[in-house]
């Protein structure tokens, strides 16, 4: 997760990392939106039935080639669109008057929750600038909390997003496989905490 350390602007973030984490960010912002390409924040009634078409091309271009088979439907979008608009924020850009590429966000009470993303042209560093630098911006401008992009992904460390634990509940009904997999636990759980403190050592953030 990203945690929102009462940052004033993305520069006030910029300025508590390492400078070569900074350079790094600065660089990878810029070289993803060159000339023509911008970035516009969609909620509420920006959400129309024609962007949320241009979004599920996102997505099926990008799911069937990262997850194999999408399981989204078009209808989907429609239905969140309509019943949780105002708790939807689309990060979407724009080359040519044509939407490209977009990543889809939930707006908790101090929380923003990123999901997915797609695209139907790619250029370098389009996908940390839609998913992460924008989504970190949109956090600081709206004084949220935190924002949790999601699972896995080292490659988020660099960029401000720390490993952090989450929990999820299941009821498993069958004995056998309850203890089975509350034997696994015992183990993954030792495993989990180690490697979320050899990650944590990666810190992008200046020390001292």
């Amino acid at each position: 997760h990203w945690e929102n350390a009462g940052y004033t602007s993305f520069e006030a973030f910029l300025a508590s990392l390492a400078s070569r984490k900074r350079k790094t960010i600065r660089r990878e912002r810029a070289d993803a939106l060159p000339a023509g390409i911008s970035v516009h924040w969609l909620t509420g009634t920006d959400l129309t039935e024609s962007v949320w078409d241009a979004f599920f091309q996102f997505y099926m271009e990008t799911g069937s080639r990262k997850w194999g088979r999408p399981y989204l439907t078009r209808e989907f979008y429609s239905l969140v669109g309509e019943k949780m608009r105002d708790r939807i924020l689309l990060v979407m850009a724009k080359r040519n008057r044509r939407w490209i590429a977009g990543a889809i966000n939930f707006i908790g009470s101090d929380t923003l929750f990123g999901r997915h993303w797609g695209a139907v042209e790619h250029h370098p560093f389009l996908h940390f600038e839609l998913c992460y630098y924008q989504a970190i911006q949109y956090a600081i401008e709206h004084k949220l909390a935190r924002v949790e992009a999601g699972a896995q992904g080292e490659h988020k460390i660099a960029r401000g997003y720390m490993p952090t634990t989450t929990y999820s509940a299941h009821y498993i009904l069958d004995p056998a496989l309850r203890r089975a997999i509350e034997d696994f636990l015992k183990r993954e759980r030792v495993y989990v905490a180690a490697a979320g403190a050899e990650l944590a050592e990666a810190t992008p953030f200046r020390k001292g």
